[in-house]
């Protein structure tokens, strides 16, 4: 058994249940180091100074070290290096600042808040760089982010007046692997239901509330199904970190009666409940670098369907693609239209054995496995 010292300065959501998950399912004796999640970009720009001193405060004596990628780990390695000097370390990429996409300005903001809006921030990207730059090894939670992060550093690094050293894209690509998120979906058996599905098909949106998930074409689509006078229901879920979503508010209205749950599910039997209700999950997502609310709600044989887009290809094997990812939002009606008139047929479906891959029991022995390779060989003596 070895110790490994993980470190999440962004403690809280997916990035909390991986950790913990991690923990609870690894052979070896993992130790989070951690701060609450909220602040991602102080967390970004300050979490290290604070780590550092929590760690040299300690008496933590890593083997290995597992950092994400919130933490700024060329400036954390320098501040714990008389702690951390030969202990080898590896960076998990949740997520990369390179490819998330702008956030939409808003024409009523005054002209300063849309120009500051409208510019990229390049800090947060240099960190994600750096701290790949750092590490002994990268790890990738699906070959979209990793590709997307290398097919954008280079643009990121020639923003810059000289040195640019285009060359460590291949140094970073090199000691990159991808190492899919893994999830806790065994606990969401426990909650299975003993009766069939039945009733109106039950659609499914258990994305964040946010403009990157493409709310606006989701709720397009189901506009759609209700002026053509098709029966369905569905489930809006997610955590709503906005103080106005007004996309939101004005579907709850129109939909009416066939909102079956509008807003966040925080109790886990009641969210598990949910899952296996629904029949179909949607996303509309304009970005994603896993899709672990899909992975648990196909685990639960709700039937996906995906935009041929991001990491959706990489999720769903080869020959269920034509049945699951649609190509644009006049497909993704037609699907869902067909989906409302056969339900039946529908929850005959289910892509479980697919979602199986990513829970903790297949994949805490790989992560345990990579872990212990980074760490040298114990000298006879020592």
């Amino acid at each position: 058994m070895r110790t490994v010292l993980l470190i999440e300065p962004y403690f809280a959501g997916s990035h909390r249940a991986w950790a913990e998950g991690y923990a609870a399912a690894s052979r070896h004796r993992v130790e989070l180091l951690a701060l609450p999640g909220r602040f991602w970009k102080w967390r970004m720009q300050g979490a290290a100074v604070t780590l550092a001193e929590q760690l040299l405060a300690s008496d933590l004596r890593p083997d290995v070290l597992l950092a994400t990628d919130m933490l700024d780990l060329a400036a954390f390695l320098g501040l714990a290096r008389t702690r951390l000097a030969n202990v080898p370390v590896a960076v998990y990429f949740h997520e990369n600042q390179l490819a998330y996409p702008p956030v939409p300005v808003d024409p009523t903001w005054s002209p300063s808040r849309q120009r500051r809006a409208a510019a990229q921030d390049l800090h947060f990207a240099f960190v994600n760089y750096t701290s790949a730059l750092a590490a002994d090894a990268v790890l990738w939670n699906s070959a979209y982010n990793r590709d997307s992060f290398l097919a954008a550093l280079p643009n990121l690094l020639k923003h810059y007046p000289d040195f640019n050293d285009l060359h460590n894209a291949a140094r970073i690509a090199a000691k990159s692997q991808v190492l899919p998120l893994g999830l806790d979906l065994a606990r969401l058996d426990r909650w299975r239901p003993a009766e069939p599905r039945q009733g109106p098909l039950l659609i499914l949106w258990n994305h964040r509330w946010e403009h990157d998930k493409g709310p606006e074409e989701f709720f397009a689509v189901l506009r759609r199904l209700v002026d053509q006078g098709l029966p369905f229901r569905v489930a809006i879920l997610g955590e709503n970190p906005r103080q106005e979503p007004t996309e939101f508010t004005q579907a709850r209205a129109w939909l009416g009666d066939r909102v079956a749950q509008f807003g966040y599910v925080e109790e886990p039997a009641a969210y598990a409940a949910w899952l296996w209700r629904a029949d179909v999950v949607v996303s509309c997502a304009r970005h994603e670098f896993f899709g672990a609310s899909v992975v648990e709600a196909m685990y639960c044989e709700a039937w996906p369907l995906l935009p041929q887009r991001l990491v959706y290809p990489e999720l769903i094997p080869p020959a269920w693609h034509t049945a699951c990812l649609y190509r644009d939002a006049d497909d993704l009606a037609r699907r869902l239209a067909w989906a409302a008139q056969h339900p039946d047929e529908v929850r005959q479906r289910s892509l479980r054995p697919v979602a199986a891959q990513f829970d903790w029991r297949c994949l805490a022995p790989r992560y345990d496995d990579l872990l212990e390779a980074l760490i040298p060989p114990r000298s006879p003596g020592g």
